[in-house]
C-alpha cells in the first residue's frame, strides 16, 4: 500500500511503509553519505603497518567499507600474511580511528584471508614508496 510521500530536490517520493527505504533515497539524493565514506577513507590512510612504511588503505589491506543507515561500519580487511605479528595492534588502530569520526556510531571488523592478499592490490602510490616501479 503506498503511503508515504517524501520531497527532497524537486523529487517526490511516494513509498510504502519502509522508512528506512526512504531514508536511504533521500541521503543519496543529498549527497550525504559521502563524507563519512570519505572521512573513513582519509583515517584508514593514517593507519600504518609497523614494518612497512605504506598505510593499510595503499596497501590493499581493506576489501570493503559498508555504512548502514545508522553510520555503522563494517569493515573487511586482510593483512600481508596470516601469522602477521602486528594484527591485533593494525586491526584496534583502525577500530579506534574509524570511532573517532564525528557521527560513526560503531565499527565491526571482519578479518578474511580470502582473496588472499597480494602485491597487485597496492595503489600506484604504495608500489612506487616501496620501490616497486
Amino acid at each position: 500500500m503506498l503511503s508515504k510521500e517524501h520531497k527532497a530536490d524537486g523529487f517526490m517520493l511516494v513509498t510504502s511503509d519502509f522508512d528506512y527505504f526512504c531514508t536511504v533515497i533521500i541521503k543519496a539524493m543529498n549527497n550525504e553519505f559521502m563524507p563519512v565514506e570519505e572521512a573513513i577513507v582519509a583515517r584508514l590512510k593514517t593507519v600504518y603497518d609497523p614494518e612497512i612504511p605504506v598505510n593499510v588503505y595503499d596497501l590493499g589491506l581493506i576489501y570493503g567499507v559498508d555504512v548502514d543507515e545508522w553510520n555503522n561500519v563494517r569493515i573487511d580487511m586482510t593483512l600481508t600474511a596470516p601469522n602477521c605479528p602486528a594484527a591485533d595492534y593494525i586491526m584496534e588502530d583502525v577500530r579506534m580511528k574509524v570511532e573517532s569520526i564525528e557521527g560513526v556510531s560503531d565499527v565491526e571488523i571482519n578479518l578474511v584471508f580470502d582473496p588472499e592478499w597480494n602485491r597487485d592490490m597496492m595503489s600506484e602510490e604504495a608500489l612506487l614508496e616501496l620501490g616497486f616501479l
